[in-house]
C-alpha cells in the first residue's frame, strides 16, 4: 500500500511539525532528527506523539542509508510534485 501524494504533502512530525520520510515497503513514516518511527494501522499513520517509536542508532543508520538510495520519499509542504 502507498500513501497519495496530496496525503504526503501535508504529513509532518507532530513533534517537531518538519518533514518525514516515508518507506511504503515497510509501512513506516522516519523522523531522522529526532529518530522517531511512525507506524501505520492499517492504511492509516498513527502520527501521535505518544506512539511514536525510538530507533536506536543501527536502525537509524540503515533507514537513512535507504533514503540516500532513493527508498524513501520526504513528505511536508513543497517536498512532492502537485
Amino acid at each position: 500500500m502507498t500513501v497519495e501524494a496530496a496525503l504526503l504533502r501535508i504529513l509532518v512530525c507532530p513533534i517537531d511539525k518538519m518533514e518525514l520520510l516515508y518507506f511504503a515497503d515497510e509501512q513506516l513514516l522516519y523522523n531522522p532528527r529526532l529518530r522517531r518511527g511512525y507506524r501505520f494501522a492499517g492504511s492509516v499513520p498513527v502520527l501521535l506523539a505518544g506512539r511514536s517509536e525510538p530507533l536506536d542508532e543501527r536502525e537509524h543508520t540503515r533507514l537513512v542509508e535507504a533514503a540516500s538510495r532513493g527508498e524513501a520519499v520526504t513528505t511536508g509542504p513543497g517536498r512532492l510534485p502537485r
